[in-house]
C-alpha cells in the first residue's frame, strides 16, 4: 500500500508524492516537463468542460493560432519582451543530420532559420499580428477569442503542475471598441474565474488587481485570484489583464470608429492553467492522499465489495445493480470494483489516495441486512444506510462534501488571515504563513523593500477595497488601504 509523507514533516515532499503516488503526473525525460496521467487528465478535462462552457455563454469563440512565434513580434512590445525574455525556448534550425562518425545525429548547420522562432510562452503577440488583418471598423468588433493550448517557459526550478517548463493552459484574447469595453471585459472574466474556483474547486479566493510591479508584462491593469494553501503560502490561480492599447500600437491594429476617425483597438488577455490541479491537492488534501471535491472528482463513488468465495461475489453483483443504475441516473459517476487480484483493504487505501469522494462497502452481512456501508473521504466517516435509498442519500451527500470542503478551506483561511500594523509583527506573521493585511505607501521601491526582506510579495490588492487611514509599516508613509501580503509559489 502507498504511504506518503506527513505534511507535517516535509510539505514539498508530501506533495511531491501525493501528485506520483496519487497517479496524477511524472516528471519526463525532459527536463522540467511533466507527463499527466490518466487521473490527472481527467481533472483537467472536467476544468476545461466547465470554462469551456462559461466561456461560451460569455460570447467567446475557440480558435487555435500557431505555437512558433517569430521573434521580431516580441521586439515589437519592449515590456513583454523583458517579461518573458529570460524564459523563452528559441528555434533555431529546422532539420537533423547524420553525424560524421554515424554515431548519432547533429543539427544541420545548413538549415539555420532565416528568422528565429520563439516557442510560445503566451499568444498576445501572434494574436495581434493577425487581428491587423482581421479588423477595419467598429463593425468588426468586438473579437472574443479563446483557445486550449499548450506554452513553453523556461523555468529553472519546477514543480509538477505548479511550474512546469511546459504547461496546458487556456489564454483569452480579446479586441474591443473602447477602453470601458476591455475594463468590463477583463473584469468579467476575473468573475468568471473566481466563481469557477469557489464553485468547482472549492478553493476560497480573494479577488482584486495586482500591485504596478506585479502586472503582466505589457498590461495597463492585472486581475487576480489569490488562493491561500495549507502550508500558509499563496498561490495566483488565474489572471486577466487589461492590456490598454499597447498591443495594437505594437502591431499597428486600427479600426474605424463611428465618427469616422482611426483608432487604436482596445484589448484584454486572460488565462489559468494545469497550476490549478496543485492548488486543488496543496487546498484540500491530507496526510491519506488526495481529498477531492465531488464537482471535480474524475470518481465520485466507488463499490467494493467484500467477499471470500467466488458465489458471494456474484450475489453482491447483483445486489449492487440496482443501486449503480440509480446513481448513474443522477448523473453520478461510479465505478464497481470487482477485482479480485486486490484485498478490499488494497482498495479501501487507494481510493483513499486518489481522493474518491464516496466509498460504498457491500458485504454478505450487509445484503442480509439490506443495507450498505458509506464512507466520506473528507471526513473519514463510515455510516451504514438502508440499501433502497442510497441514490438519493449519496447524492446529497456529494453536495454535503462539496459545501463541507469549501468551508473547511474558508475557515482556515480566515484563521490565517491577520490585520498588522508594526514592522516585527509582520515579520512575525510572514514567517509562520497566511494573508497579512497591512498599509502599503504605494510606491514600488518599498514594495521591493519589503520583498527583500521578508521573501513576502504584495498578492492582491482586493476589489472590495479596504480603504482606512494608515501609515506604510516600513516607511511609516501616509496609506489609504490594506492590501494583502503572502509569500507565494
Amino acid at each position: 500500500m502507498a504511504t506518503i509523507t506527513k505534511r507535517s514533516e516535509d510539505y514539498s515532499k508530501w506533495y511531491q508524492e501525493l501528485v506520483i503516488k496519487a497517479g496524477l503526473a511524472e516528471p519526463s525525460e525532459v527536463r522540467g516537463c511533466m507527463i499527466i496521467k490518466p487521473y490527472g487528465f481527467a481533472i483537467w478535462e472536467k476544468i476545461q468542460a466547465y470554462l469551456d462552457r462559461r466561456f461560451k455563454e460569455t460570447g467567446h469563440q475557440n480558435a487555435y493560432f500557431p505555437i512558433f512565434i517569430p521573434k521580431s513580434f516580441f521586439s515589437k512590445e519592449a515590456e513583454h519582451v523583458e517579461g518573458f525574455a529570460k524564459e523563452a525556448a528559441v528555434v533555431t534550425h529546422y532539420r537533423l543530420k547524420n553525424s560524421p562518425d554515424g554515431k548519432g545525429v547533429i543539427v544541420d548547420p545548413e538549415a539555420k532559420l532565416e528568422e528565429e522562432y520563439i516557442v510560445r510562452p503566451t499568444s498576445e503577440t501572434i494574436i495581434w499580428n493577425t487581428y491587423r488583418n482581421w479588423i477595419q471598423s467598429y463593425r468588426d468588433l468586438p473579437i472574443l477569442i479563446n483557445q486550449w493550448a499548450n506554452v513553453v517557459r523556461w523555468e529553472m526550478r519546477t514543480r509538477l503542475f505548479l511550474r512546469t517548463s511546459e504547461f496546458l493552459w487556456q489564454e483569452g484574447h480579446t479586441a474591443h471598441e473602447t477602453a470601458d469595453e476591455a475594463l468590463a471585459e477583463a473584469r468579467q472574466m476575473l468573475e468568471v474565474y473566481r466563481e469557477f474556483a469557489e464553485n468547482l474547486l472549492a478553493v476560497p479566493v480573494i479577488a482584486g488587481s495586482k500591485s504596478p510591479s506585479e502586472r503582466f508584462a505589457g498590461a495597463i491593469e492585472t486581475f487576480t485570484i489569490e488562493g491561500l494553501m495549507q502550508d500558509g503560502k499563496a498561490l495566483q490561480m488565474g489572471t486577466s489583464h487589461f492590456l490598454g492599447q499597447n498591443f495594437a500600437k505594437a502591431f499597428d491594429v486600427k479600426f474605424l470608429n463611428r465618427d469616422g476617425k482611426q483608432e487604436y483597438v482596445w484589448a484584454t488577455s486572460w488565462g489559468v492553467s494545469t497550476r490549478l490541479i496543485g492548488a486543488l491537492i496543496m487546498t484540500h488534501s491530507d496526510d491519506n492522499g488526495l481529498v477531492l471535491p465531488p464537482k471535480i472528482a474524475p470518481l465520485q463513488v466507488v463499490i467494493v465489495p467484500i467477499y471470500k468465495k467466488t458465489e458471494q461475489l456474484e450475489q453482491i453483483t447483483e445486489y449492487v445493480q440496482p443501486i449503480i443504475k440509480g446513481l448513474r441516473a443522477k448523473g453520478i459517476t461510479v465505478k464497481f470494483d470487482n477485482d479480485n487480484n486486490k484485498t478490499p483493504g488494497w482498495k479501501f487505501n487507494e481510493y483513499e489516495l486518489k481522493g474518491v469522494p464516496v466509498r460504498i462497502a457491500v458485504g454478505p452481512r450487509d445484503m442480509k441486512g439490506r443495507s450498505v456501508e458509506i464512507a466520506r473521504r473528507d471526513t473519514l466517516e463510515k455510516k451504514t444506510y438502508p440499501v433502497d435509498n442510497v441514490a438519493e442519500i449519496v447524492d446529497n451527500l456529494l453536495v454535503q462534501i462539496q459545501n463541507d470542503i469549501f468551508q473547511r478551506a474558508l475557515d482556515y483561511r480566515q484563521k490565517h488571515t491577520y490585520y498588522v500594523d508594526s514592522w516585527e509583527e509582520f515579520k512575525q506573521r510572514i514567517e509562520e504563513g497566511g494573508f497579512v493585511l497591512a498599509h502599503w505607501d504605494g510606491t514600488d521601491e518599498t514594495e521591493a523593500r519589503i520583498k527583500e526582506l521578508t521573501k513576502a510579495t504584495i498578492r492582491v490588492l482586493p476589489v472590495e477595497e479596504i480603504k482606512e487611514q494608515g501609515k506604510d509599516l516600513l516607511t511609516g508613509k501616509l496609506s489609504e488601504r490594506r492590501v494583502v501580503f503572502a509569500r507565494a509559489y
